[in-house]
């Protein structure tokens, strides 16, 4: 690799194709470590380092300055940094054998520009179905999309989202703000890939209670002038239409060039960012990652993954020490006052591999039950039951989940094992946490699963244990169990137990309170008399949050 310069006392150029996160945190990096570098950018938008995830806030008009996007620009780039930014500028060719591009510009005329080295952080681009009237949908991905659909849904009394991702729950929730009638359609049973059903459920709930139309297990068919109609013949009005159903790598100028690509279809590259071409260097959405937990390869389409693979690389350009490490896709996204938030591999996603896991829910307050205003969250962590390494966790809640999954990713990259959970020491006062923190009993309840302490059984294995001839005794008090209850469950409430056990059948047992604690000390009174029971994991609210998704009486948003 060159040096600050070559032989003939010319400086180094290093030319980046793409200006937003990774391009731009390439690009400044570089400036600080070396003061010598030609650095140019090109961004084939109209503006540059932009805040790409706040673009739906503008569109809700929850962010009301549209210049409180604009981060920086190609001027104070320039006066800051010395960086040679140039926007509406397209690079359309890469001559690898000569190193050189052919860039078009704004007024649609064409140049060629040499390098040294290039790096290619061209992102996303958005998943469009190839259905009847696709090309009439907006997609949402840099300023001149949310300046098209800001004007569009200005005078629209309703709205259709295609797409229950990130992104299309972030314009339900802010085109809702706005006070527009807006549907939301997934071709799944359920929005947020990255969560489990009876998690997804939760924001389901959410969703609909802020007046969302939730379709789902819907396809669009085709969009219209009054709207979209989907597989199930339903005809869903609206004035506008935004495709959000996902992205995929950038790869077009790659491919041309004849890079190679990943088993995913991203721009494949090795733990230095260098794609097959060892002058060719490429980060962010448009290339595959390492995967943190299968080792494989991983399409991670995150800000904060571009920004840090962008500081890498300009780390290796610069001749230091350094390398890409593998990625969690750890995210969270806001809905309506819900903090949802997962790193990692879900269940679905285990069972696809073939991978063995443990499962456990919890239901924990954010902080101190005593202090105003304790809100509950519901976590999951999934367990390496040979190993005991975290494999994933997911939250949902008003409040702390975003710490707590932030936690547990810290713990996984640093090789933390789930039982080490339990001796995290983490900050506590009533209004922020509790003693015993929530990842603390994560750690508890691993510990006493992993070491035979307590067994369990999961919400969507009940039925089966049923069928099986298994006794569900309900340890909530009367009145709980009145208020709802598992079909067949009996109900001998936690503090009766010892007076009752001759109610209690020697086979198969399965207990259960609301969130698994009742439950677990039921289960242990009952295996101190010999009767070997298993604790409903996450107890009743988990269970009805999973017969929600799995077995719902209709899909559209009448349900409650």
């Amino acid at each position: 690799m060159k040096t600050s310069s070559d032989p003939s006392g010319a400086p180094r150029t290093i030319v980046i194709i793409g200006g937003v996160a990774g391009g731009m945190s390439t690009a400044t990096r570089l400036r600080r470590l070396d003061e010598n570098l030609n650095i140019v950018v090109l961004e084939k938008s109209g503006y540059v380092s932009f805040a790409n995830c706040g673009l739906p806030y503008y569109v809700g008009e929850v962010i009301t300055d549209r210049s409180a996007l604009l981060l920086q620009t190609p001027q104070s780039l320039a006066e800051r940094f010395a960086l040679d930014v140039r926007v509406n500028a397209e690079a359309t060719a890469i001559d690898r054998e000569n190193q050189v591009l052919t860039v078009r510009s704004g007024e649609n005329e064409t140049y060629q520009l040499h390098y040294d080295q290039l790096v290619l952080s061209p992102g996303a681009r958005p998943v469009l179905p190839p259905i009847p009237g696709i090309e009439n949908a907006f997609t949402l991905r840099d300023i001149e999309d949310t300046d098209r659909i800001h004007s569009a849904v200005s005078n629209a009394k309703s709205v259709a989202i295609i797409g229950g991702g990130f992104i299309g729950v972030e314009v339900a929730e802010n085109l809702t703000h706005r006070g527009i009638t807006t549907h939301l359609i997934e071709f799944s049973p359920q929005v947020m890939a990255p969560l489990d059903p009876e998690l997804a459920s939760l924001v389901h709930d959410r969703l609909r209670d802020n007046g969302v139309h939730l379709h789902l297990n819907a396809a669009a068919q085709a969009i219209t002038a009054s709207g979209v109609t989907t597989n199930t013949g339903e005809e869903i009005p609206a004035d506008v239409v935004i495709a959000a159903i996902g992205v995929r790598p950038e790869t077009t100028l790659a491919q041309d060039a004849g890079l190679e690509l990943g088993p995913l279809g991203g721009i494949a590259v090795n733990e230095k960012l260098q794609t097959s071409d060892p002058n060719i260097f490429a980060i962010g959405d448009a290339v595959e990652k390492r995967d943190g937990i299968g080792q494989a390869t991983a399409l991670v389409p995150l800000a904060n993954t571009a920004n840090r693979q962008g500081r890498v690389l300009a780390d290796i350009l610069c001749g230091r020490v350094q390398k890409d490490r593998p990625s969690l896709g750890t995210a969270i996204v806001g809905v309506f006052g819900l903090q949802v938030a997962a790193t990692g591999w879900n269940e679905k996603r285990l069972l696809a591999a073939g991978k063995k896991f443990r499962t456990i829910h919890t239901h924990p307050f954010a902080h101190a039950t005593y202090y105003p205003g304790a809100k509950p969250m519901a976590l999951k962590l999934l367990v390496d039951p040979d190993t005991d390494a975290i494999l994933g966790a997911q939250g949902v809640g008003e409040d702390g989940v975003d710490k707590r999954i932030d936690v547990i990713a810290t713990a996984m990259a640093g090789g933390l094992r789930a039982s080490d959970l339990a001796d995290l020491e983490l900050a506590y006062a009533p209004a922020y946490g509790t003693a015993k923190d929530a990842l603390n009993m994560l750690g508890y309840v691993n510990q006493n699963l992993a070491d035979g302490t307590a067994n369990s059984n999961q919400w969507h294995e009940l039925a089966a244990a049923q069928q099986a001839g298994a006794t569900v005794i309900d340890v909530r008090s009367p009145g709980e169990f009145a208020a709802g209850a598992i079909p067949g469950a009996i109900n001998i409430p936690v503090d009766e137990l010892r007076d009752r056990l001759d109610e209690i059948p020697s086979e198969e047992v399965i207990v259960h309170c609301a969130v698994g604690v009742r439950g677990h000390t039921a289960a242990r009174i009952l295996a101190a008399h010999n009767v070997v029971a298993k604790n409903l994991d996450g107890g009743f609210k988990t269970w009805v949050a999973g017969q929600a998704v799995t077995q719902p009486a209709t899909q559209t948003e009448s349900v409650r």
